[in-house]
């Protein structure tokens, strides 16, 4: 498969996902495994440290916990924890969730790294997360908002606004999709795609 990333120097090459909550990270996730690509979730390192420390799945105890983790183990730890888990396996790898500053310099310094920012409206992304139901998400406006600062505190949008390609996801998850498996296989989407999730 070709893909606008190709390593010549046998370090992983790396593909970031990024974006708030709510943008339709995970549907570009989705459309990379489809595509046989590994794909791995740096929500999932917090989750399951959580289960591991016997801590409750909400929103406010992740939050916590992520922040915790860095002020115990350094502010790229849960890249660190995500990398170890694609030690041995093929490349490229995609990575969900990539926050911080701090974290995509471990990973720059770990492969050849591509960041990819999934954008939506905050309105979109609430309405979505409502949909969705997980048992981290927010519940009400005011919770959402309270992520929102959350994720940002610890860098998100400086990541995003580093982001090599920008994927708009305001319309049909066909869209968002489609312009997902143009970039993994290798295509040219310019800077901008759409979709929904």
């Amino acid at each position: 498969m070709r893909t606008p990333l190709t390593s010549f120097s046998g370090r992983h090459v790396i593909y970031c996902i990024t974006g708030m909550p709510g943008s339709g990270k995970s549907l570009v996730s989705e459309a990379a495994k489809s595509m046989g690509l590994t794909v791995l979730s740096m929500g999932d390192v917090i989750r399951d440290e959580a289960k591991s420390r016997g801590i409750a799945i909400t929103p406010e105890s992740l939050g916590s916990l992520m922040l915790r983790l860095r002020e115990e183990e350094g502010e790229g730890v849960v890249a660190k924890k995500c990398f170890e888990r694609a030690k041995g396996m093929g490349t490229p790898v995609v990575v969900e969730g990539l926050r911080s500053l701090e974290e995509l310099t471990y990973f720059r310094e770990s492969g050849d790294v591509l960041v990819v920012a999934v954008h939506a409206s905050p309105k979109t992304r609430f309405k979505r997360l409502l949909k969705r139901g997980r048992e981290d998400d927010p519940k009400d406006w005011k919770t959402f908002e309270e992520r929102d600062m959350r994720e940002l505190r610890v860098g998100l949008g400086s990541v995003i606004a580093l982001a090599d390609v920008v994927l708009v996801n305001e319309g049909p998850i066909p869209e968002l999709v489609s312009s997902a498996k143009l970039l993994f296989g290798g295509g040219s989407i310019g800077t901008q795609g759409k979709g929904e999730g």
